[in-house]
């Protein structure tokens, strides 16, 4: 058996048309592959950076376009039985010939394919060329072929298995890759080799259990043995000639076991699985790491409707997720580094759950051996999203050959705890208006609640499986019924203010979010507006959301004082993302264990844009991602109102019960007590309390100058209950003393403050792209004080650090705003 890598020696050229730009026309230029067409072309000077400015919207032509990408490389003679030729990943229609003859042909991003070249590979120099078919012509043939399908954008996505994203979104740009964009190579084997492999892991008390089916392509009808071993066990299984599947199970006493992010450890345990030829010679190997663990989902109706309740170990998890979309338009630039810095920057905001949304892609294999050693609980969403599919030919049988393959292929992966149908699809049909326009077409229905379920059925029954997200659990009760199953919460950002998650006691939120731009270095970075402002062109331009600026202003309006120019614009919006996130978060995680999880939209952007992300484009962790931190934490302090007082509710999500005396004041801006309570906090390990506040603390004397402070001491960080909103607040003049000292790698900024100082943060960024700091959204009482590592890759100028608009907070807006 050998493989040869095909990545080296190709080229690129577009198929003559008349939107070809005379620059491009007739021209050949390098491709790196695995890559896309956009990548090869800004390598080679021919087209602008795609997320600079407006240049996106200068290059619509590209996936207008045919191209053609071609390589000679050289092969061997062999005696192998076989030679296939392997692509992982073709995007996305693609006619694939070797010296000049087709060897087949794809129309699904989603798929990988092995062609067997028969006698087509000759001694010496070979040809291999892929054609890439225009993806707007292949979808609007079937979208006028099969009869138009309503969707969110104005675009055929759905109509063709590619990322749907591609074709924009609101908050991404239209950019529609073709290419060569996983590995492609030669594989020759002989006799046999295996096809498939794919474990179940359970365990239960003391034992664990690997349940392995193995599928074999076969070269010869000759008998072939299986291998398997795992843990100090090893199993050997004979596969008869001419059959082709095999089972064998490994039974593993006491297993360490592995767990979620902030429950426990992930040990981890290689499972290695060989195929042998009568005589012994090892056919073939396959491994992974895999770690034992029980999943379940816990629906069974309740008084309050119907539960979704993710157990793991039998341990009933809260949710604290994030949504995942593509981490960039183009996959190639998706480093093992890239997904490991955004991961662990999960991990770091206390996220225990990652949801891959359907409108992007099947996470690869870096992202999943990542979740496994982080500890992170992955959801991941068949690729369907805001859009009815057609259920006809091509498609489902392209349904069904993307689903079996990446629940086969993602199988090993214990982070993986969940599969979704859909994202919004049953939702839109409810209530987006789709089922006029439809009239008695297919939708997708046939998909998420009969064709999916029964193949996660069949090939993967150790997880659960969810029709679509969201989703109430049944048909006669409205999909997105916030008292069952999983729901959607869009009003708020939409149309309503954020105060409105309070009016939501949901059972599990699988999105929600608010939007902010994104920082200030990745915006000096990727606009040439000569005077940034919300509605400056560049600016204008990477918001996508309908009425995007429109409702961040009205957020503003509701809350915060009115900004006086664009570097207030940029705090304030940025700071209102936080505290929209925080409130809703710390209100959901206050109903514990009625709701049981809440996933914010969204972890991540995939460029540079003004959306609802809590790391932007660039990899900057906005303040959202440090008001995530806080109320994610594992115990969380937090005033919420109830019952027409305020409640101190303490969530405890820890495996040990939190015991510990906890104070809360009533006290002015300036500091000064005017009531004070004291309680003992005893909350079980997973689980709250809510503790009523008395009138003499829940009532303010001058709701304008008075705000709640609770204290636990060094076991939970502090909460704050103002009565009134910040526009309204007398607040005095930001006076502070900061000093800067330099440290090894960095600098520390320590600040005192000499009044309250309201969300300060600092913005180092401002000063150098490569600068971040370790805390944000502080608020300190008089006396005070706080320290700040900033680190970067050169020293920060020490005055600028301590100055506006690199060091802010909500008391030094100006109080005459001016017109933006």
């Amino acid at each position: 058996m050998s493989r040869q890598t095909l990545h080296e020696g190709w080229v690129l050229r577009a198929v003559p048309g008349p939107q070809v730009p005379a620059e491009v026309a007739g021209r050949s230029v390098p491709a790196t592959v695995p890559g896309c067409v956009h990548t090869d072309l800004l390598a080679a000077g021919l087209i602008p950076d795609p997320y600079l400015d407006d240049n996106e919207t200068r290059l619509g032509w590209i996936g207008r376009t045919d191209w053609v990408y071609e390589t000679t490389f050289a092969a061997q003679p062999g005696d192998a039985d076989r030679v296939d030729l392997v692509c992982a990943g073709l995007d996305t229609v693609a006619t694939v010939t070797l010296n000049s003859t087709e060897v087949g042909r794809t129309e699904n991003q989603h798929r990988g394919y092995r062609f067997d070249l028969g006698d087509l590979l000759r001694p010496g120099a070979n040809t291999l060329t892929v054609r890439f078919d225009s993806p707007y012509r292949y979808a609007e043939a079937h979208r006028e072929r099969l009869g138009d399908r309503p969707n969110a954008y104005p675009e055929p996505f759905n109509f063709i298995r590619k990322t749907a994203c591609n074709f924009g979104w609101d908050w991404g740009p239209t950019l529609v890759t073709a290419g060569i964009w996983q590995e492609i190579g030669l594989h020759a084997w002989s006799t046999a080799r295996l096809a498939a492999v794919r474990p179940l892991v359970t365990v239960s008390g003391d034992t664990g259990r690997v349940e392995l089916s193995v599928e074999v392509e076969r070269a010869a009808d000759v008998p072939l043995v299986v291998r398997a071993e795992v843990a100090g066990v090893t199993v050997e299984v004979t596969i008869p000639a001419r059959e082709r599947t095999a089972v064998a199970t490994l039974t593993v006493r006491d297993p360490e076991r592995w767990w979620p992010a902030g429950y426990g450890e992930q040990p981890l345990y290689p499972l290695t699985v060989t195929l042998h030829a009568p005589d012994g010679r090892t056919l073939d190997t396959w491994s992974r790491r895999i770690g034992f663990r029980s999943v379940r989902l816990d629906t069974t109706p309740d008084a309050r409707g119907t539960p979704f309740v993710l157990h793991v170990n039998d341990v009933p998890v809260f949710v604290k997720g994030v949504n995942w979309i593509p981490d960039d338009v183009f996959p190639n630039r998706v480093t093992r580094q890239r997904l490991a810095e955004r991961l662990t920057q999960a991990i770091g905001a206390n996220v225990n759950l990652i949801r891959v949304w359907g409108g992007g892609r099947y996470e690869s294999a870096d992202f999943y051996e990542l979740a496994d050693s982080l500890g992170l609980l992955v959801q991941q969403g068949f690729l369907f999203a805001c859009a009815a599919y057609p259920e006809e030919e091509p498609f489902r049988t392209e349904v069904e050959a993307e689903a079996r393959e990446h629940i086969v292929r993602l199988a090993p992966h214990t982070s993986l705890v969940l599969w979704t149908g859909n994202n919004e699809n049953i939702w839109g049909w409810h209530d987006w208006d789709w089922q006029q326009p439809l009239a008695g077409r297919t939708w997708g229905r046939g998909y998420y609640l009969h064709l999916l379920p029964r193949i996660v059925d069949e090939l993967d029954p150790t997880r659960p499986y969810w029709p679509g997200s969201p989703w109430s659990g049944r048909e006669d009760t409205h999909p997105n019924d916030p008292g069952h199953g999983t729901t959607h919460i869009w009003d708020v950002w939409n149309t309503d203010d954020y105060a409105k998650y309070r009016e939501y006691v949901p059972r599990f939120v699988a999105e929600f979010g608010y939007q902010a731009p994104p920082a200030y270095a990745t915006l000096r970075r990727a606009l040439s507006d000569e005077h940034l402002a919300p509605d400056s062109p560049g600016m204008a331009h990477h918001q996508k959301a309908i009425d995007g600026d429109r409702k961040l202003r009205r957020g503003l309006d509701a809350h915060l004082p009115a900004p006086a120019d664009f570097d207030d614009w940029h705090y304030l919006t940025q700071l209102n993302q936080a505290r929209a996130i925080q409130l809703g978060v710390e209100h959901f995680r206050s109903h514990q264990p009625v709701c049981m999880g809440t996933i914010v939209w969204q972890l991540n952007d995939c460029w540079p844009v003004t959306s609802w992300a809590a790391v932007d484009g660039d990899g900057h962790r906005k303040p959202l991602w440090y008001a995530l931190r806080r109320a994610y934490a594992d115990r969380l302090l937090t005033v919420q109102p109830r019952d027409g007082g305020l409640a101190l509710v303490a969530v405890n999500d820890t495996t040990e019960a939190w015991r510990t005396p906890a104070t809360v004041t009533r006290c002015t801006l300036a500091g000064e007590p005017r009531a004070k309570t004291s309680v003992d906090l005893d909350v079980p390990a997973y689980a709250s309390v809510a503790l009523a506040l008395p009138a003499e603390l829940a009532r303010p004397d001058e709701a304008r100058r008075e705000l709640l402070v609770a204290e636990a001491g060094a076991t939970a960080e502090r909460a704050l209950w103002f009565f009134a909103e910040d526009r309204e607040i007398e607040w005095p003049a930001a006076e502070m003393e900061a000093t800067v000292e330099p440290v090894d790698g960095g600098q520390l900024v320590q600040v005192t403050a000499r009044a309250i100082l309201r969300d300060l943060t600092l913005f180092p960024d401002r000063l150098h792209p490569s600068a971040e700091v370790d805390q944000a959204l502080v608020t300190l009482l008089p006396g005070d004080s706080a320290v700040f590592t900033v680190r970067a890759d050169i020293p920060l100028d020490p005055a600028s650090l301590t100055t506006r608009p690199v060091l802010r907070c909500v008391n030094d807006i100006r109080r005459h705003p001016l017109p933006l």
